[in-house]
């Protein structure tokens, strides 16, 4: 019986070490693509900002240019957008923006409002068509490393929804990466768009506008939000790469905690082996010798 039960937790020793190599291999990759993930992410928020003085100094400066990217209409249709991953093994980084999303849905339901669902992940469009919900778009395989490419497919679908007045209002439920160790569920309103504002103390600018504010805005309006999904999309990468070196790092050190255990069990159960084996060769010999 002692032997059995050894050859059971040696069994169980190897496959949780197999697994141990699974998830350190795993979380190696992702400590790795974190590093260009932030890299990503930096290199983006200096393009975000010159494009949001841009925007924001233009807007100030065209008074009473409009455009249909800005204008602020009745909302009877709400385009929700929800950011996950395509993989899973990321902790909670995918449950947290799916609950999100749909507490949003259930509220625009509840409130009596419409809304179209696009997701971005095979995580949320597998949970969303299980649960039965509408899926308008989803977009598969851009999350892991997105290129800008990703992110004006996106962003044409929205545009052109908004445009033709399929949707009043875009919100995007996605991660915000704020560290390697934080990231913070967010829900983003993307459309309409909102200026930036100017800061108190910055330098009023003059343009001069050719052929004018109107044309200039729709130009730069669409780039725009091209530009601000590529950022949500890089964010959501990186989140994901930092979530799933944490889940890893924890699998990990489980693994190799429930190997210590199973060792010492091991241990015992030869232990105990061995002490039941010497009491047999001890009452042979005493059986022997009375004999």
């Amino acid at each position: 019986m002692a032997s059995a039960e050894l050859r059971q937790i040696r069994r169980r020793i190897r496959s949780v070490q197999s697994t141990m190599k699974i998830t350190r291999a795993m979380e190696l990759i992702a400590a790795s693509r974190i590093v260009k993930a932030q890299a990503r992410v930096a290199a983006n928020q200096s393009y975000a900002r010159a494009m949001s003085e841009v925007i924001r100094n233009v807007a100030a400066a065209s008074t009473g240019a409009s455009h249909p990217l800005l204008d602020r209409r009745e909302v009877e249709t709400v385009g929700v957008v929800a950011v996950t991953s395509d993989r899973g093994l990321a902790g909670g980084y995918n449950t947290n923006i799916i609950r999100m999303a749909e507490a949003r849905l259930i509220e625009l339901e509840r409130s009596g409002t419409d809304y179209r669902l696009y997701v971005i992940g095979k995580k949320a469009q597998s949970y969303f068509r299980y649960r039965g919900y509408r899926i308008e778009r989803a977009f598969l395989a851009v999350t892991d490393t997105p290129g800008y490419g990703d992110a004006r497919a996106v962003a044409n679908v929205l545009l052109n929804e908004y445009a033709e007045g399929s949707i009043d209002s875009v919100e995007v439920v996605t991660t915000r990466f704020l560290s390697a160790l934080t990231q913070q569920p967010v829900t983003i309103s993307l459309l309409p768009i909102t200026p930036p504002e100017r800061a108190e103390d910055a330098p009023p600018v003059a343009y001069t506008f050719e052929p004018d504010a109107g044309a200039i805005l729709g130009r730069l309006l669409p780039r725009y939000v091209e530009g601000s999904v590529f950022g949500i999309l890089l964010d959501a990468s990186a989140s994901e790469h930092a979530a799933r070196r944490r889940a890893m790092k924890a699998a990990t050190e489980n693994a190799d905690e429930l190997t210590r255990v199973l060792t010492r069990q091991a241990n015992q159960a030869r232990q105990s082996e061995i002490t039941t084996e010497i009491s047999e060769i001890v009452g042979g010999a005493e059986a022997l010798t009375h004999g």
